[in-house]
C-alpha cells in the first residue's frame, strides 16, 4: 500500500528543487536519507522532511509496523509549481523591474517493495 506526503508552498524555486530530487527518484528510502543529509543544498532539507512524513503515513497504514524492516522505495517525486509572490524593484530612469518569488508543491509517494 503506497503512502504520500504533500508539502504545499515551499520556499524555493521549482528549478532549484528538482535538481535535488532528481538525486533520489527511484531509490529506496534508507539510500536517500544518506544522500539529503550530506547534500549542501537547501532542498535537501525540505525534501527530506516530507520524506520523514510519507514514511510515518506509511507505517501508519500498517497499523505501526515499523518501516525498518520493510524495503521501502520512492516510487514517485513530483515538485510542481506553487504560487508566486510578485514584488517591484526600483529601475533608472523611473522604471521599476518585477522580482517573481517562486514556490512550490512537494509530493512524495512511498511503496512496499515487497509485497
Amino acid at each position: 500500500m503506497q503512502a504520500v506526503a504533500k508539502y504545499k508552498n515551499c520556499p524555493i524555486p521549482p528549478r532549484k528543487m528538482r535538481l535535488v530530487a532528481d538525486n533520489v527518484r527511484g531509490l529506496s528510502v534508507k539510500k536517500a536519507f544518506n544522500i539529503l543529509k550530506f547534500s549542501r543544498v537547501e532542498g535537501a532539507y525540505w525534501i527530506e522532511r516530507v520524506l520523514h512524513s510519507a514514511v510515518a503515513n506509511w507505517s501508519v497504514l500498517h497499523d505501526g509496523q515499523s518501516p525498518d524492516g520493510a524495503e521501502l522505495i520512492i516510487s514517485e517525486i513530483r515538485i510542481d509549481p506553487g504560487m508566486m509572490l510578485k514584488r517591484f524593484r526600483p529601475a533608472p530612469h523611473g522604471r521599476a523591474h518585477r522580482i517573481r518569488k517562486r514556490f512550490n508543491h512537494i509530493t512524495i509517494v512511498v511503496d512496499n517493495l515487497a509485497p
